[in-house]
């Protein structure tokens, strides 16, 4: 039984680890309660967030496959960049490019985030080696259309697939509690924006933090 034990624990430390150590799909809200000036607030701050010197270099080391989803209401979710596996800084500044310039994929729709959640979750096949399933979703309101949040968060973690979320204050209500409550899985967490100013440096962090429970 030794020799067996010592050969599975010999097995398991030379397995390579994986090429990819996180897929992280980032959705952003693009509902009618973001205004044109909001929205391009939130490109310009993934552009930001993207180029700042710690998230290269942890994208880089993580060898981190990313996609970017803008979502609104039922059956409103676009694929705006699709997975890009980052393998460089050059790459991770091509993505930050993309971003600044944008479109925007909806206008004047309703907020479905059981919706976001189950496209969002769909997407993984080109990044199933990937060692782990990220979905961030971003946003500024509560659930008002669509399916039930609840129930696509509860199928995405039994998928394995883990949902965090970015709140984005200043509309009366709060959507932190939402989300906590109602997206996020039991793994995940929600980091709060006061205001779409802020959304950039929140969204540095949390990208950091994602990357982060994987690589340390």
């Amino acid at each position: 039984m030794r020799i067996e034990a010592l050969a599975l624990a010999l097995t398991l430390a030379a397995a390579p680890a994986p090429a990819c150590t996180i897929a992280l799909a980032l959705a952003i809200d693009v509902s009618n309660s973001i205004d044109p000036t909001e929205y391009r607030i939130q490109t310009e701050g993934l552009a930001e967030a993207l180029r700042d010197a710690e998230v290269r270099e942890a994208l880089v080391r993580g060898s981190v496959a990313l996609s970017v989803i803008q979502w609104s209401g039922k059956g409103s979710q676009q694929v705006v960049i699709p997975w890009t596996r980052i393998g460089s800084d050059a790459d991770v500044i091509a993505l930050s490019d993309q971003a600044r310039t944008l479109p925007r994929a909806f206008i004047m729709s309703d907020t479905a985030v059981g919706d976001i959640i189950r496209f969002a979750a769909a997407q993984f096949g080109p990044v199933a080696d990937c060692g782990k399933h990220v979905v961030d979703i971003s946003g500024d309101g509560t659930d008002n259309a669509g399916t039930d949040p609840n129930t696509e968060r509860r199928l995405a973690e039994a998928r394995g697939i883990q949902i965090n979320g970015l709140a984005i204050e200043g509309m009366g209500r709060s959507i932190t509690t939402f989300y906590r409550r109602h997206v996020i899985t039991r793994d995940g967490f929600v980091m709060t924006a006061q205001g779409h100013a802020s959304y950039a440096e929140t969204l540095r962090r949390k990208i950091r933090r994602e990357v982060s429970q994987v690589l340390f």
